[in-house]
């Protein structure tokens, strides 16, 4: 009789990772300066996707004369509205070369454009030398991007796009069933269920007490995907160093006078700033 294989109990903490590229010998010069092309490509699709996303989901109820989605209208200048040529479009070297303005009507370029690109470069290298030239580097850089453009898209306009919070959540998941990421199924599983429920309740009982709502339903499914690629054992060191963060910078802001009127800030950024301590650095309450 053939015994399945026993999964992993939810008491049972998988052990802290640690701060730890164990791949860094068996990686090449290629191999880097190919994650970091990837990357500076999928950067430059992430601006399309922090610019355009938000507008896309605004603009869902008002009637379009034109098409507007990721692939139209062509790149252009926000400003002149110039469309781009190819070589305009080069990820870091078109910005560099002309100096950060448009070579068109001399309108500065905002710097996010070449820091997003830098900074998905830079994230892919660190997944290349964390899981080493395999397809578990290619899901962890998904992860890496798909968190990036979140935090950036909530921090500028209080968004957090379901489209890409439920592909966090189902490619953490099929991850983790596949075996291409440290957190097994069943962390991965409960971690989702968790990170949504443990956010509801402490929302639901914000909204009890203060009688208005101090936390947008976008920050609950980005926890909840957050829990499948971290685990269960991850999320509550997760959400504590989000929260001190959160309420560092919420002071901070306060004491200067720019928090705004309402009191809010994007918690996003926050989450997801944990998310990848907790990802590459292995926190967790287990040993």
């Amino acid at each position: 009789m053939i015994t399945p294989p026993a999964w992993p109990q939810l008491w049972q903490p998988p052990g802290a990772m640690g701060w730890v590229l164990p791949h860094v010998a068996e990686v090449n010069l290629w191999h880097i300066v190919l994650f970091a092309v990837l990357g500076l490509v999928i950067g430059s699709f992430l601006n399309v996707l922090i610019y355009r996303l938000p507008l896309m989901i605004l603009r869902n109820e008002e009637p379009e004369t034109t098409a507007f989605n990721l692939k139209t209208p062509r790149s252009h200048c926000p400003h002149c509205q110039h469309q781009l040529h190819w070589y305009e479009l080069i990820p870091v070297l078109s910005y560099a070369v002309s100096l950060g303005r448009c070579r068109h009507c001399q309108q500065t370029i905002s710097w996010r454009y070449p820091l997003v690109e830098i900074l998905t470069a830079g994230l892919f290298c660190l997944c290349l030398l964390k899981f080493g030239f395999a397809w578990p580097a290619l899901l962890a850089s998904a992860f890496c991007a798909m968190l990036l453009a979140l935090a950036w898209i909530d921090a500028e306009t209080f968004l957090l796009p379901d489209a890409l919070t439920q592909a966090l959540l189902w490619v953490g998941l099929i991850g983790s069933a596949m075996s291409l990421t440290p957190t097994p199924l069943m962390h991965s599983l409960s971690g989702a269920v968790l990170g949504y429920g443990l956010l509801w309740m402490v929302s639901w009982g914000f909204e009890q007490l203060a009688g208005k709502e101090g936390m947008g339903q976008g920050d609950l499914k980005l926890l909840g995907g957050l829990g499948a690629w971290v685990g269960v054992w991850s999320l509550l060191p997760l959400l504590l160093l989000a929260s001190i963060s959160g309420l560092i910078f919420g002071v901070s802001q306060k004491m200067r006078g720019q928090l705004g009127h309402n009191g809010h800030f994007a918690f996003g950024p926050f989450l997801a700033f944990s998310g990848f301590a907790c990802f590459f650095l292995g926190i967790s309450m287990g040993a």
